[in-house]
C-alpha cells in the first residue's frame, strides 16, 4: 500500500463554492435563531425563510464544517431500528408516520436538490446492505420481510447477485433499497446554505454561540461579536454538540468516524467496483460504508480512534480491509484522510427536545443524517409554525435523558468496535 501525506478530505477540493456568510455585527432581534451550520440548521433556516419567518443562523466555523461537510456522502433511507420495532416503541399510529418519515427522506434531499438546484454530484442509485455472514443475513431477510409488509420496494441479493453488485465474493446476501443515493456532502450543505439566504436567511460563519439565555417571553443567543434576540432558538449541533445547553452534551456520544480516499481508480477498478454506482454498507456489529465518487476514488470509511487522527496509520484498518475485498486496490495511493463526529444515541433514534418554552433541539442521526438531518429541517419549521406535537412525525420531550457514565465515553466505544469486529469475524 502506497501511503501518503495527512490530507484533508476531497470535498475540500471538490465542492462548489459556499456563499458568504460574514461574523454576526452587533445585536438583532429575529423571529427564530439557529446555532449550527449543518443540515439541521441549513435546512431549518432555508424552510423558514421560505415561509417567511425572518431568521438568522450562526455557526462557529465554516458553514459545513461539521460531519454535514466530512460525511460519506451516503443518502439512506430509514432509521437504524427495523420499522416493527419502531411500531413497538412508539405504537402503531406514531410508529407508523416515523417510518413513513424517515424512509421518505431521500426523496426530501434528492426534490430539495432539483428544486434549488444545487450543484452536488448527486446520484440516486440506491443503497446495498450488505450481509457479511449468516446472522447478518438472517437480519437481511427480516428486514426484508417487513418491507413486503409495508409494500416497500427492495431487492434481496444471493451471494452471486451481491458479488455483481459490489465487485468483492465478500457478502453473503445483501438487500437492495432504490430510494438510496449519494452527494459531494460539502457541496450540498452550501448549495443548502444559498438557497437559504436567498430564500432571505442571513447566516454568519465564525461566530459561536457562548450562551443561551431567557430574554422576557423570548431568547437571547450571545456571541463574542453580538447578540440575536428571538422568539424560538434552534439548537442543530449534532456530533459536536457542547455545554451550550446544560446537559445537552450528555444525551449523545459524538462516535469518531473515519474515511480515506484511493486516488482515482484505474477504469478496470472503476468498472469492477459497484458497477451500478449504489452507495453499500455493512450489516453487522462493525460498521463499514463506502462509496464511488463522482471523480473516480473508492471512499472508505468506518469506525476510527476514537480521538482526533493522528495520521494515516489511523486509517489502516480501512485501507487493509478495502485491499482484502478488491486485491486489485494493492499497489494504489489512498491520497486522502479524514475523520468527523457522528451523533449517537442510546436508544438509536434522533431526539427532538423541547426543555422550554421556543426552544427546540434535534440532533442524533446515528449515522444517517444526510437525509434525516434535511428532512427534520421541514419539521422544525413547522412545528415553530404552529404544528402540533401530535402533528409531528417524530416524538418530542421536554426532559434530557443523560447517558449513564457519559464520560467514559471513548472508552466504551472502543471497547464495542473491538468486540463487534470479533463477533463479526467469529460470524456471531
Amino acid at each position: 500500500m502506497t501511503r501518503a501525506p495527512h490530507l484533508p478530505s476531497t470535498y475540500l477540493e471538490t465542492a462548489e463554492p459556499g456563499p458568504a456568510a460574514p461574523p454576526l455585527d452587533g445585536d438583532r432581534k429575529v423571529s427564530v435563531a439557529i446555532v449550527g451550520g449543518g443540515y439541521t440548521g441549513l435546512s431549518t433556516a432555508l424552510h423558514l425563510a421560505e415561509r417567511g419567518v425572518d431568521v438568522a443562523l450562526v455557526e462557529a466555523n465554516e458553514i459545513g464544517w461539521g460531519c454535514s461537510g466530512r460525511n460519506g456522502g451516503q443518502v439512506n433511507p430509514g432509521l437504524k431500528p427495523y420499522p416493527d420495532d419502531i411500531e413497538r416503541d412508539y405504537g402503531p399510529e406514531l410508529g407508523r408516520r416515523m417510518i413513513a418519515f424517515s424512509y421518505a427522506a431521500p426523496d426530501f434531499v434528492f426534490d430539495l436538490i432539483a428544486k434549488h438546484g444545487i450543484a452536488c454530484e448527486a446520484e440516486r442509485r440506491g443503497t446495498i446492505r450488505a450481509a457479511i455472514n449468516k446472522p447478518s443475513a438472517a437480519g437481511v431477510a427480516t428486514l426484508s420481510a417487513q418491507f413486503a409488509a409495508r409494500g416497500m420496494a427492495h431487492t434481496v441479493l444471493d451471494r452471486r447477485g451481491v458479488a455483481e453488485a459490489t465487485g468483492t465474493p465478500r457478502y453473503v446476501a445483501a438487500l437492495f433499497d432504490p430510494r438510496g443515493g449519494a452527494v459531494n456532502p460539502l457541496s450540498y450543505a452550501r448549495g443548502l446554505a444559498t438557497a437559504a439566504i436567498a430564500a432571505g436567511a442571513r447566516l454568519h460563519a465564525g461566530t459561536r454561540a457562548r450562551k443561551i439565555v431567557r430574554n422576557g417571553s423570548g431568547w437571547r443567543v450571545e456571541t463574542a461579536t453580538g447578540t440575536l434576540s428571538a422568539d424560538h432558538v434552534v439548537i442543530g449541533t449534532n456530533g459536536y454538540t457542547d455545554d451550550l445547553w446544560p446537559g445537552l452534551r450528555h444525551t449523545i456520544v459524538p462516535v469518531y468516524s473515519a474515511i480515506a480516499a484511493t486516488e482515482p481508480l484505474p477504469q478496470a477498478l472503476r468498472a469492477a467496483i459497484l458497477p451500478g454506482r449504489a452507495v453499500a454498507y455493512e450489516v453487522g456489529w462493525d460498521t463499514v460504508y463506502y462509496r464511488v465518487s463522482a471523480d473516480g476514488r473508492l471512499l472508505m470509511g468506518g469506525r476510527g480512534p476514537q480521538r482526533p487522527a493522528r495520521g494515516v496509520e489511523d486509517y489502516h484498518h480501512l485501507t487493509a480491509y478495502a485491499e482484502r475485498l478488491w486485491p486489485g486496490l494493492k499497489g494504489l495511493a489512498w491520497t486522502h484522510f479524514w475523520w468527523g463526529q457522528v451523533a449517537i444515541t442510546a436508544d438509536h433514534y434522533p431526539h427532538l427536545h423541547e426543555p422550554a418554552p421556543g426552544l427546540h433541539i434535534a440532533l442524533g442521526y446515528n449515522g444517517r443524517g444526510v437525509a434525516m438531518a434535511t428532512a427534520m429541517g421541514d419539521l422544525l419549521s413547522r412545528r415553530i409554525l404552529g404544528a402540533s406535537i401530535a402533528e409531528i412525525e417524530l416524538p418530542v420531550t421536554e426532559s434530557l435523558k443523560p447517558i449513564a457514565f457519559h464520560g467514559l465515553w471513548p472508552i466504551g466505544v472502543t471497547a464495542r468496535v473491538i468486540y463487534g469486529r470479533l463477533r463479526d469475524r467469529l460470524g456471531l
